[in-house]
């Protein structure tokens, strides 16, 4: 199951008691995924998602305002061949009547291209609205890519979803493409508050926990790395002393290094892969890392002299 399904799920499954959310969610659904119909002088409508849930959702909607509608389905010809799945309402008096409360359809029954602001007039309705249109036409890409967008049929009605959702402080982008628009977000952050708003407080933490994870596994990848890169300096280092001491020794010219040099040089050659740190630790008086770096350095150019 893809991230977006599992977000789709997780909203679907919220049952909101308000009926102002109830209005707002079902007005993002058609106005996301709804389609206008008018035959003989009647008036239709249907809904097309993706998701069964989602269609589940549409239709309790609709039979909480009292108005009866079918769901049927069919087989995408394009692409996947994916399941499709429509929820019919055919124009009866208080269906129309419904339609218009949530600001789907004007006063001459003709589609709207944005609700009325009435419609998200309360915090719980942004929410809300936001829910539905993430139902119908959203999709959310999860690390390492992180993508949240909601398809709109105009740019107008994105920026619709966008101005709602930047007055719970909810920050998206409005971006027109050749046959619709969009309201996007990118980046964890403002992708989670997005999820947040509408409901999706589990996917929202989800994407928190795996940036979480994300980080703390780039991190440890940067330490051992930084490790590895300090051991081979330290191998080299210590290589490079060796090297030098045996000289010193085969040409019998330890005897010749001060006592301090030559404490040290003694101790390198029994102690050959020992730190630095600890080797200071064994001279007496214990010294510095820093004063043993530079008296080994100091034993280096004598043997290359």
């Amino acid at each position: 199951m893809s991230f977006s399904e599992e977000v789709r799920n997780e909203l679907a499954a919220i049952s909101p008691e308000r009926e102002c959310d109830r209005q707002a969610e079902l007005s993002a659904l058609f106005h996301s995924a709804g389609r206008w119909h008018m035959r003989a002088g009647e008036v239709s409508l249907h809904l097309d998602v993706s998701s069964s849930a989602v269609a589940r959702r549409a239709f309790s909607l609709l039979r909480s305002f009292g108005v009866d509608s079918e769901i049927r389905t069919y087989r995408r010809r394009a692409f996947d061949r994916a399941t499709r799945y429509q929820l019919h309402v055919e124009g009866t008096r208080r269906a129309l009547g419904v339609l218009k409360e949530c600001g789907i359809l004007g006063h001459g029954l003709q589609p709207l291209a944005r609700p009325p602001k009435r419609v998200v007039g309360r915090g719980c309705c942004r929410g809300a609205y936001l829910r539905g249109s993430l139902l119908a036409a959203g999709s959310v890409s999860p690390p390492p890519s992180p993508h949240l967008e909601v398809r709109a049929e105009s740019r107008e009605a994105a920026e619709f979803v966008a101005e709602a959702a930047a007055q719970e402080d909810v920050t998206l982008s409005v971006l027109e493409r050749r046959d619709h628009a969009v309201a996007y977000a990118k980046g964890l952050d403002p992708i989670a508050e997005a999820l947040a708003l509408a409901g999706a407080s589990d996917a929202a933490l989800a994407l928190d926990e795996g940036a979480v994870v994300g980080e703390t596994k780039a991190r440890a990848n940067r330490l051992t790395n930084a490790d590895h890169a300090n051991l081979v300096r330290t191998s080299r280092a210590a290589h490079a002393q060796l090297e030098a001491l045996r000289r010193l020794e085969r040409e019998r010219r330890l005897n010749e290094l001060s006592p301090r040099l030559r404490e040290i040089a003694e101790l390198r050659l029994r102690h050959p892969a020992l730190p630095l740190r600890e080797l200071a630790l064994k001279c007496r008086p214990a010294a510095s890392k820093a004063a043993v770096h530079r008296r080994l350095q100091k034993v280096i150019r004598i043997a290359e002299t």
